[in-house]
């Protein structure tokens, strides 16, 4: 009987990352001879038994005599699988096999899946070389058409024939021009398959969408923008008298570079709805960019297109977003910049802001000047102590108070409750909030200087009020009266503390300015026996700690004056302590309630609690001007507190109230503390109205 086996040999192949076998089979008999067959890779015989050597055959001369020179059909089965056979199983399964015929069998079938294996790597080889071939045929193609459309002067390719009619009709000057040119040539020279072809490509076509040349040339309607004003927002007469003078000027000349508006006030006042009035009052585009937590210079001025992903700044972005280079540019929370190792933002906002230089402001993506002179920036900001004072003094700061409790009443009545009553779907005249109803709300269910949270809590009646329509169908027209208010919104949040209070030995009504407004800030003051010390709690700050401590030397210097020996510190321990422990304070505009508390401690007279003050304390007992007025004696007016301590410096703020909380405040200007101890401890001196 004759069997028939597959001797395989290695053949290494430059573009595998390991040897991978091919066989050659030869026809062997049980008596030992044998009959060689013709394999697929042959380039020559063997010289020790004349068969055909495979291409690539990389067995050492041992191992192919020994294949050679082998006589007998069992010893032959065990050196071709004990040298050509990788896997441990297979070569296991051999020699698990005892019959000589059985293992023949064996042997060939592993070979035969060798060489389909040999064979799928073949093909898979073939196809790559084929398909590396055919993409530098067609390189080698394209670069020779190329050549020879440039030596002809003949037509380049469509799309940058498409770029260079929208660089032709576009109006793109001056350097920007020259670069988009340079950038474009140079893009038709570069292959599609380079890498840079891309961002040359991106660079360009971004270049050619900036708005360049396009404004919106609105004529300038004085009396359609105070309409338009006075119809979105309610109050702000500062804000708008000054965007009016800045139209009327513009109108006046034809030609004025916009000014940087920076908008201070606390959060919900409508600093950033306002904004969008402006551009509906001048007809012109709305451009918006947060900069609420931006620490990285390159998103305002961009990346350098050296970089991989290399993006332009938000300023242009914006710009090129609005489709105008005159918009109305809205620059929201530039009190909360930060700054890190990668830049400080407010540095880069610098040129973008100084009217002097923006007109060729340099984003670092673009590398050309862009002309900002024309865009109208709006900033907005809580507080301007945050912000960097060069930043700062290229802007005109207008302060955006809080709302009286009359003006969120009317805020109330014409935007919020008709506003949520759409959203809720409520039939128009449906709902019916009365004025008393929406004061109820306010003093008892917020407690801001704006309206966000009367907006929710008017939404949340809607609420209330659209599920009693649904359950009882015969409620046509509902009425909310102020004590039905608990049915919709649950008990009040905020409790109404009482106006004035009984007069007690050592607490004083403080004002003090926070950023949801101003507030009625209540000081106690309590002396004991022990050493002298001071003890200060309430989570003071480091410049309200140091008022502090000035107070209590201001109050030793007059204790005399009161009755108190002038060694009572020495004797006795001087705790001061603020309320609401655990909400943080500071700032030097309590120095002079600070020494008013101490004082009636010492002296054990009750201070008077129908009075409330603020102002700076110095050494020498001068008082000093402080911030926040408006809010200060608001918070004092919403409580009910008429009677007002304030600096007289401050006199010149008077005039942001309205005249009708003004005529019901009775306010006293102090220009030494001992005009304070007179009206605030017993005398009862009456206070003179110095306004």
């Amino acid at each position: 009987m004759r069997l028939k086996i597959a001797v395989s040999v290695v053949r290494f192949r430059p573009w595998a990352p390991f040897p991978v076998l091919e066989t050659e089979t030869f026809a062997v008999f049980r008596d030992g001879s044998r009959r060689r067959n013709t394999g697929r890779y042959v380039e020559g015989t063997c010289p020790n038994c004349g068969f055909e050597r495979a291409r690539g055959d990389k067995l050492s001369s041992e191992l192919r005599q020994q294949i050679c020179g082998e006589r007998r059909a069992d010893a032959l089965c065990d050196v071709v699988a004990a040298n050509l056979l990788f896997s441990i199983e297979d070569k296991q399964a051999v020699l698990e096999c005892m019959a000589l015929d059985r293992r023949l069998e064996t042997l060939m079938a592993m070979l035969a899946n060798e060489l389909k294996l040999v064979a799928i790597e073949e093909k898979i080889h073939t196809r790559v070389r084929e398909a590396i071939d055919k993409s530098n045929h067609d390189y080698y193609l394209r670069e020779q058409v190329r050549a020879l459309q440039e030596e002809l002067g003949e037509g380049e390719d469509e799309e940058i024939r498409a770029l260079r009619e929208r660089l032709a009709t576009s109006k793109i000057t001056g350097e920007a021009r020259e670069r988009t040119e340079k950038e474009l040539s140079k893009l038709a020279r570069t292959s599609v398959h380079a890498p840079e072809s891309s961002v040359l490509e991106n660079y360009v076509e971004y270049m050619l969408e900036l708005p360049w040349g396009r404004k919106d040339a609105g004529e300038i309607d004085l009396p359609r923008a105070r309409k338009v004003l006075e119809a979105d927002h309610y109050g702000m007469r500062e804000v708008k008298d000054r965007l009016l003078e800045y139209l009327a000027v513009a109108k006046a000349k034809g030609n004025l570079k916009s000014p940087i508006l920076c908008l201070v006030g606390p959060p919900g006042v409508g600093k950033t709805s306002i904004a969008r009035s402006i551009a509906r009052a001048l007809g012109r585009k709305f451009a918006q960019m947060s900069l609420g937590g931006v620490h990285d210079e390159a998103e305002i001025r961009g990346h350098r297109r050296t970089y991989v992903g290399a993006m332009p700044g938000r300023i242009l972005s914006a710009i090129k977003q609005s489709g105008s280079m005159n918009p109305v540019f809205l620059l929201d929370e530039v009190d909360k910049l930060s700054r890190d190792m990668r830049g400080d933002p407010s540095s880069a906002l610098l040129e973008a802001l100084d009217p002097a230089q923006n007109s060729g402001f340099r984003d670092h993506y673009v590398e050309a000047p862009f002309d900002l002179s024309d865009v109208l920036f709006v900033t907005t900001a809580n507080t301007a102590d945050t912000i960097d004072r060069a930043l700062i003094d290229r802007m005109e700061v207008i302060e955006v108070p809080s709302y009286t409790l009359e003006e969120k009443i009317a805020i109330a009545k014409k935007y919020l409750v008709p506003k949520q009553a759409e959203a809720h779907g409520i039939p128009k005249g449906a709902l019916r909030v009365p004025d008393k109803t929406l004061r109820a709300m306010i003093e008892g269910y917020t407690h801001e200087a704006g309206v966000r949270s009367l907006e929710r809590t008017v939404a949340k009646l809607c609420r209330r009020a659209v599920l009693r329509m649904q359950e009882d169908a015969s409620i046509g027209r509902l009425s909310v009266r102020p004590d039905e208010l608990s049915d919709y919104l649950g008990a009040p949040v905020f409790a109404k503390k009482p106006e004035a209070g009984e007069d007690r030995v050592g607490r004083i009504k403080g004002l003090a300015w926070t950023s949801v407004g101003g507030e009625v800030m209540p000081i106690e003051a309590l002396v004991l026996e022990g050493r002298g010390e001071v003890k200060l709690t309430g989570k003071l700050g480091e410049v309200m700690r140091e008022s502090a401590i000035l107070a209590v030397s201001v109050v030793r210097a007059r204790l005399r004056e009161y009755g108190v020996q002038p060694d009572f510190f020495e004797k006795h321990d001087l705790h001061i302590h603020v309320p609401e422990g655990a909400v943080p304070k500071d700032g030097p505009s309590a120095g002079v309630a600070l020494a008013c508390a101490m004082l009636s401690a010492a002296a054990g007279l009750p201070a008077r609690a129908d009075i409330a003050m603020t102002g700076e304390l110095t050494l020498l007992g001068d008082v000093l001007p402080i911030g926040g007025v408006k809010e200060k004696l608001l918070a004092a007016y919403r409580l009910g507190v008429t009677d007002i301590l304030l600096p007289r410096e401050n006199e010149r703020d008077l005039e942001k109230i309205e005249p009708a909380i003004l005529e019901k405040l009775n306010i006293a200007l102090l220009d030494r503390v001992d005009e304070a101890f007179k009206l605030v401890l017993p005398g009862r001196a009456e206070i003179k109205v110095a306004v």
